[in-house]
């Protein structure tokens, strides 16, 4: 059995649950997403990089910008572990989360880097 950083029942996520949940609370569930994939990727670098708090708070001050720069560290962390794992390196996705970000599809970003996630598991997970 493979060991994991994180549980892998509680880190891999269908893309198509997780964007229909998310749409049906309107936004609530992409939230305790967010704050789920933050806590996998610190699990797996092994390091506090990604606080909810933070994030939620001074995206809130800065009307959404700063939530646009975390997805851009965070699908860099995702590249990270990539690299450690041995697994091919999506290099384009911190400019395309960050685009998704910036036209207003951040549930789409979410859903992105969860795919990525997932496949930390070996699992491409879409339903």
């Amino acid at each position: 059995m493979t060991r994991y950083p994180y549980p892998r029942r509680d880190a891999v996520v269908g893309i198509g649950v997780g964007i229909i949940l998310s749409l049906v609370t309107c936004g609530i569930y992409a939230l305790w997403w967010q704050y789920k994939q933050m806590q996998v990727l610190n699990a797996w670098l092994g390091s506090e990089r990604f606080s909810f708090v933070t994030w939620i708070l001074l995206s809130i001050l800065t009307c959404g910008i700063f939530a646009v720069y975390y997805e851009y560290k965070m699908a860099t962390a995702i590249n990270d572990i990539q690299h450690e794992q041995g697994m091919r390196v999506q290099s384009d996705l911190p400019l395309l989360c960050v685009l998704l970000a910036v036209f207003g599809l951040g549930i789409a970003s979410i859903a992105v880097q969860q795919s990525a996630i997932n496949r930390f598991y070996g699992d491409d997970v879409d339903m």
